[in-house]
């Protein structure tokens, strides 16, 4: 699809399943950063990646030492590298050119989440979300891993909260979200307690704390495509989007000048942490329903940031809610009596892919309404009339519009054909010449049609035929083939040594040939007249005759 001649009067938001994709039991999804391939983890550990302009299977990543289930696949910046996690609490990462497995780490817990570095050609470092533990910042390389704080009685300041443990010390089993910013030199970690808190990916010190209105527990937290928007899902059912105020680049050094600003050293602790974070994030607008008061899963951004997409969480139920940024809902989708489990926003298009609990992928689409009407191009289609001035030279023999000066344009030129125009739509669009667009296509060899089937079997009846067993000796010795185990080998044994099949006789031949045998034989009916006769004359007459007839005529003359 043109996306430059998209309606914008439309909306450009999905509005019917196009089509679902199958391959296997597929579980989480990830676009790359063009959204041209398409990366789905399945249940047997393998990664399955899609072709998304043909919809066919561009290249299948499978490890044989991971058998489990995948829970989160997510791409490199250039879409060099997939990193996947897996229930067995192990994290690979994956060459896409070449299908081979550049590392894999195991953990302590299984992961639910896991992130690459976004600002990193080659990929070494990952941000991991374990189910019942604090996030991890793993280095693929060294296999090492740092736990990132969470609260901040973490970093030696503060108490905790009653809520943060059980009643025997252990951690709690909430999952923490987390994600790094657009250049990922920040990483945003939402805790139980319903707080955000930034932290700095080099020395993983918190730079500030967003507290969450209500206090709930924070499941989800993702970043618009151009990092201006940021977005949780919180447990208290409701989705909320924040503006981020700190620039895209350098906006680590800007938060530490930020902290030692004048008006923030009156405070202290906590409160200190708050008043940056005040200036970091905003209540931009919250995204529920009010009257279910449902759960929300898998919420994100559209490609440009101007809407927000969320799946119901209740079981059996495939709805997909769409609300533009403002905070108006304009879409309600419904799809298969099925469960999801995850959703993804094409980078560029008005797409939305999700996966249901049956391992399918369906692909949401715009319903374009079509025209054939058979008007020239330049002409317009009008719902009512209008009034129409001429123009003052529309009737002239040479108009005065085309009556202009000939281009300078030399056509000797050399149209360059080579360099690759950057698109608006990425920010950075000047380093993703060395980005992976697509895959070339491996063709998949054809199933061999049965062509020699005739050889096959005219072999088998020739072994059949010179075996040493009794029946085929015995077979040869009367004149008789032995018979073919099957019809279609005697059909193909007949084609092959071109002998007509002798047909079954019927019920009147099979009466003239038992009158046959009970008859002398003509040959001692002439030995035994002695004398020539008017039988010997009228048989060499008649040798064309009919056999039966013969042997009567003789028979009567004898008698």
């Amino acid at each position: 699809m043109n996306v430059p001649i998209i309606d914008p009067l439309q909306g450009d938001f999905p509005e019917v399943i196009e089509e679902f994709l199958q391959h296997g039991n597929m579980k989480c999804i990830a676009f790359n950063r063009r959204g041209t391939l398409l990366a789905a983890g399945c249940v047997d550990g393998s990664c399955v990646i899609w072709d998304f302009e043909t919809r066919g299977v561009a290249k299948e990543l499978r490890d044989k030492d991971c058998v489990a289930p995948i829970t989160s696949v997510c791409w490199s910046k250039f879409g060099h590298h997939i990193l996947a996690s897996a229930t067995d609490k192990s994290l690979t990462l994956w060459s896409v050119l070449s299908g081979e497995k550049i590392a894999r780490v195991t953990l302590q817990q299984t992961t639910l989440l896991a992130r690459l570095h976004p600002g990193s050609c080659t990929p070494s470092v990952c941000l991991a979300c374990p189910l019942s533990s604090a996030p991890i910042l793993v280095d693929l390389n060294t296999g090492s891993s740092t736990v990132l704080p969470v609260t901040m009685s973490d970093v030696g300041t503060g108490t905790t909260h009653p809520r943060n443990k059980f009643s025997d010390g252990s951690p709690p089993f909430t999952p923490t979200a987390a994600t790094f910013n657009k250049c990922g030199d920040l990483i945003y970690v939402g805790n139980s307690k319903g707080e955000i808190l930034i932290v700095d990916s080099k020395n993983i010190r918190v730079q500030a704390i967003i507290p969450i209105p209500g206090g709930s527990v924070i499941k989800n937290i993702v970043f618009s495509r151009n990092g201006q928007y940021l977005l949780t899902n919180s447990n208290d059912r409701v989705i909320r989007v924040y503006e981020n105020l700190l620039s895209q680049k350098g906006a680590a050094n800007e938060l530490e000048e930020m902290s030692n600003a004048s008006p923030v050293n009156e405070f202290q602790g906590i409160e200190k942490l708050k008043a940056v974070g005040s200036k970091c994030l905003i209540l931009f607008r919250e995204f529920q329903d009010a009257v279910t008061k449902m759960q929300w899963k898998a919420p994100c951004f559209s490609g440009d940031g101007e809407w927000v997409v969320g799946a119901s969480a209740n079981k059996g139920e495939h709805k997909l809610y769409i609300w533009d940024r403002v905070g108006h809902l304009v879409k309600i989708l419904e799809g298969p009596k099925e469960a999801l489990t995850d959703l993804a926003w094409h980078p560029v298009r008005p797409l939305v892919v999700s996966v249901s609990v049956a391992g399918l992928v369906y692909i949401w689409a715009k319903d374009y309404t079509e025209n054939w009407s058979a008007f020239a191009p330049d002409f317009k289609e009008l719902e009512e009339n209008e009034e129409y001035i001429e123009r003052e030279d529309e009737f002239d023999l040479v108009p005065d519009t085309e009556k202009v000066k000939e281009s300078e344009i030399n056509e000797d030129d050399e149209v360059d054909i080579m360099t690759v125009e950057k698109d608006s739509t990425f920010s950075d669009s000047e380093a993703s010449q060395e980005e992976l667009c697509f895959l070339p296509a491996i063709p998949s060899p054809d199933v061999p049609e049965q062509q020699d089937k005739y050889p096959a079997s005219l072999s088998k009846l020739e072994e059949s035929t010179h075996s040493g067993s009794p029946f085929s000796v015995e077979a040869g010795q009367n004149g008789q083939a032995h018979p073919a185990s099957s019809p279609l080998e005697a059909e193909d044994a007949a084609v092959n040594t071109g002998v007509k099949r002798k047909r079954k006789p019927s019920a009147k031949g099979l009466e003239l040939e038992a009158e046959k045998g009970r008859k002398p034989p003509l040959s001692k009916l002439i030995k035994s007249m002695g004398k020539p006769s008017k039988a010997k004359v009228k048989l060499e007459n008649a040798q064309d005759a009919n056999d039966s007839v013969l042997d009567d005529a003789v028979t009567d003359e004898y008698i």
